[in-house]
C-alpha cells in the first residue's frame, strides 16, 4: 500500500504514507471507527502508531486504510 515502516520488537508500528499525511491518515480513521495514534512532533508527524490487534480488528484496519487511499485515487 505504500507505507513505510519502521523495525519494531513491539506490538505496534510507527508507518507513514506517500499518499497521505499522518494527520490527515489519523483523522480519516477516526472517522471511520479505527484509532491510531498520531504525533505532532516534526520528526515523527507524518507517521502513525499503529498497535497490532486481532487478525478481526487488523482486517478492519487494513479495509478502512485502503478506502482513505481510494479516494486520495491510490490504487492498492
Amino acid at each position: 500500500m505504500g507505507f513505510t515502516v519502521t523495525d519494531s520488537m513491539a506490538n505496534f508500528l510507527f508507518a507513514k504514507s506517500d499518499a497521505v499525511d499522518g494527520g490527515e491518515l489519523y483523522a480519516a480513521l477516526k472517522q471511520r471507527g479505527v484509532l491510531v495514534r498520531h504525533f505532532t512532533k516534526e520528526r515523527i508527524k507524518d507517521y502513525n502508531r499503529i498497535t497490532i490487534g486481532t487478525p478481526e480488528e487488523m482486517e478492519i484496519f487494513l479495509q478502512r486504510v485502503r478506502e482513505i487511499l481510494a479516494e486520495k485515487g491510490v490504487t492498492v
